[in-house]
């Protein structure tokens, strides 16, 4: 008699499915700062009832990418200088207090954790054949830098760091695009917040860490102000 049981997937939902086409238009360009997300055009192109689009757009409102204003519906987030600077400010401080208490009350779970989210991480090429960032790539690194930090044992505050790291990834992206950063290791970057959180070396993993977060934001304001623009204009999108 076979004991073998047959694991069965779950189909993604129909919400699922527009959150993720709308968050691939959001971080590769084809959704511009401040641009409008019509509701009834949205229902139509996706041949879904309103409540399954307001789900999604909810979903990436919660995730900083999108604004939601009453009476006037969702919009995407204008990206400005300011934004970028507050934002990465309370990311540096917030993430920084969050890996420093990992690296006190973090075991051997967390130490494995690591390894195999770092394993995983470069073992994923960077960027697609057309020059985009890779989403299994996106997925990979988001998933490493959780691993850091979930030794913190602070559910709060982890979710507190989440929600400013997928507010940051619209940043990122146009990072990648706009800026002319080719000599960046960022295997290197990655593997030294590995060796450090696990030599439990918590004041130069929060200053590694603090220079990572901040390169992609420093060099995207410099480009910013080179272009004489308070706003950035976002890149088009490539075609296929």
């Amino acid at each position: 008699m076979s004991y073998a049981v047959a694991v069965a997937t779950t189909p993604p939902t129909r919400t699922e499915q527009v959150y993720e086409i709308l968050r691939g238009e959001l971080l590769n360009g084809g959704l511009h700062p401040g641009q409008k997300l019509k509701m009834v055009e949205l229902t139509e192109r996706f041949a879904v009832s309103q409540s399954v689009v307001r789900e999604a757009l909810t979903r990436l409102t919660e995730q900083g990418l999108l604004v939601a204003t009453p009476q006037r519906g969702f919009r995407v987030r204008d990206l400005s200088i300011e934004d970028i600077a507050e934002l990465t400010e309370t990311r540096i401080q917030v993430e920084s207090i969050a890996l420093r208490l990992a690296v006190e009350r973090g075991d051997l779970q967390w130490e494995t954790g690591i390894l195999a989210a770092h394993y995983r991480l470069e073992r994923t090429p960077v960027t697609r054949d057309d020059g985009t960032v890779s989403e299994d790539w996106s997925g990979q690194h988001r998933d490493f830098h959780q691993a850091l930090l979930t030794g913190c044992s602070n559910r709060r505050l982890e979710s507190v760091v989440n929600s400013l790291r997928d507010s940051a990834e619209l940043y990122r992206r146009w990072y990648w695009v706009l800026t002319d950063d080719h000599q960046r290791d960022l295997a290197r970057e990655h593997r030294q917040l590995k060796e450090l959180a696990l030599a439990r070396d918590a004041d130069r993993a929060t200053e590694v860490l603090t220079e990572h977060i901040d390169r992609a934001p420093s060099l995207l304001i410099a480009y910013a102000r080179e272009h004489g623009v308070d706003d950035l204009t976002p890149p088009a999108a490539p075609r296929h």
